[in-house]
């Protein structure tokens, strides 16, 4: 059974390290199975036994990151939104490559959604919705596609300033909108 496990795990690793540098030098979509596996030296049987295509393949990937994602959210949960801002900001830098990839896909917008949704998860854990003067969902969803522009906006190198500024300032910015969205005054 250690065997069969090893195994599986190899031609996974070997399947997910060729996609991921093929991704970086060629885009999303520009790859095929055909080249995934020719390039990792494996035959499409073994990609088929498991993955479905190239979307459930970037889905596993995805889901990988989105796992860490959750852990340094869990890591940095008593952080001010300044400060967790900025590591959520380095945690992206590192992994630069795979989500400039991603962003600049035209291909990928069930990824965009999937890391849309857990940005708005990820903000609604620090707001105080009965505070709200605004609703709740379209108040996330504003938010959300305003972290997610700038961060793409970030990666494709679209934006001057270090991760700490641009970090700096995208939470200063998430920080003010929920106080004023979250003030008395619903005018």
């Amino acid at each position: 059974m250690d065997k069969i496990d090893r195994r599986i795990i190899k031609s996974q690793n070997a399947i997910q390290s060729t996609f991921l540098t093929m991704l970086v030098e060629e885009g999303f979509d520009e790859i095929t199975v055909k080249k995934i596996t020719e390039r990792a030296d494996l035959s499409r049987k073994t990609f088929y036994l498991h993955y479905v295509d190239k979307y459930d393949l970037l889905d596993s990937i995805v889901n990988r990151q989105l796992v860490e994602l959750e852990e340094i959210c869990r890591l940095k949960q008593e952080k001010g939104f300044v400060e967790g801002t900025v590591i959520w900001f380095r945690y992206f830098e590192e992994h630069r490559d795979f989500f400039a990839a991603l962003f600049a896909s035209k291909s990928t917008v069930s990824f965009r959604e999937r890391l849309l949704g857990f940005m708005m998860e990820q903000i609604d854990r620090k707001i105080d919705r009965s505070k709200l003067s605004r609703d709740p969902e379209l108040f996330l969803r504003f938010l959300g596609m305003a972290v997610l522009g700038i961060m793409e906006s970030f990666l494709l190198n679209q934006l001057t300033g270090s991760t700490e500024q641009v970090a700096t300032e995208v939470g200063e910015l998430v920080q003010q909108t929920i106080a004023l969205a979250s003030s008395t005054d619903k005018s």
